[in-house]
């Protein structure tokens, strides 16, 4: 099997962005946003996700971490949909259900060449730390339309934000690596249209 790997390099007036991904990883990773709280965010997504992730992002943070957040998922969804390539044997879909303390996570994603992106979540506050909650939805919105895939998060419950943010991205990594799966049963795409 080829190596399921991408490096994307995105430079904007607002952020420059250096991403390299292994799918077929371990986990590791080296993250620096600028943003302490999205670091921690990512390397989540990473070690769940069994995902090997470099990232380097400097962005406009002295006017707020939005673009940065905004193009970081832009390049992990571009790195995950150029890494998957033509998705032969992939399982396509995962499903992963998190607990932190007060909160619980859903997520549900298809690796189906189709963004669409749901998002049922209630944050009891505006803000963690300096981080607006608000750019969890943004991040993983740009993820979904880059990474071609459906995206559903559903927290039921949660009192805490930074539980919350946590839940979901520990439950969207755990979702990310049974959907990146090969299948030792079937080497085809995952689709009878026969291609995603």
């Amino acid at each position: 099997m080829s190596k399921r790997t991408a490096e994307i390099k995105r430079e904007t007036t607002e952020t420059q962005i250096d991403l390299k991904l292994d799918l077929d990883g371990t986990g590791k990773y080296e993250i620096a946003t600028g943003s302490g709280f999205f670091d921690h965010m990512l390397s989540h997504l990473a070690k769940h996700s069994r995902s090997d992730l470099q990232l380097q992002a400097k962005g406009d943070l002295h006017v707020d971490a939005h673009h940065t957040v905004e193009d970081v998922g832009i390049c992990l969804g571009q790195a995950i949909d150029q890494a998957l390539g033509d998705k032969k044997g992939i399982i396509r879909f995962g499903e992963g259900t998190v607990p932190m303390e007060d909160s619980l996570a859903r997520v549900a994603i298809d690796l189906c060449g189709r963004a669409s992106f749901v998002f049922n979540v209630k944050f009891p506050g505006d803000k963690i730390g300096d981080f607006d909650v608000e750019l969890v939805a943004e991040f993983l919105r740009s993820l979904a339309n880059n990474a071609k895939m459906n995206l559903h998060v559903n927290v039921p419950y949660g009192e805490n934000n930074h539980h919350i943010a946590e839940a979901i991205f520990k439950a969207l990594g755990r979702s990310l690596a049974e959907a990146k799966r090969i299948d030792d049963q079937n080497q085809d795409v995952p689709s009878t249209k026969g291609v995603l």
